[in-house]
């Protein structure tokens, strides 16, 4: 019962389009900045680390290299200040945190297989 009604609170909160990516993806995260009166789009790339938790409490980590330091962030899925997240990659990974990226440098630590997306294209005889 308890739940129940936790999840009905929690409904008007959610998002209504859900972002479908998953670990080892490369990601481009759209975000809003609002810098005193105005409001712009901003965009943070990088490979997906981790997703942690579920519901309105689920978020995900997002690590890139910027000027020779890794720089990590945090988003919650639900957030309104995300327009969008559009996958840049799709990666292949064994694991559901990568945090062994932390401890590379230069390419390695951009290093995550890409799968091997298919489409399937119909022929006309």
């Amino acid at each position: 019962m308890k739940q129940a009604l936790i999840d009905k609170i929690e409904s008007a909160y959610t998002r209504k389009d859900p972002i479908s990516f998953s670990v080892g993806d490369t990601v481009n995260v759209h975000t809003k900045v609002k810098e005193g009166d105005k409001e712009r789009i901003q965009v943070f790339t990088g490979v997906v680390i981790g997703r942690r938790g579920h519901g309105l409490n689920e978020s995900f980590t997002v690590r890139r290299i910027s000027y020779g330091e890794g720089v990590e962030r945090v988003f919650p899925i639900h957030s309104p200040r995300i327009e969008k997240v559009v996958v840049e990659r799709y990666g292949s990974v064994r694991r559901a945190k990568l945090t062994y990226l932390r401890d590379r440098i230069g390419k390695s630590a951009l290093a995550v297989k890409e799968k091997d997306v298919r489409v399937s294209k119909k022929k006309k005889a």
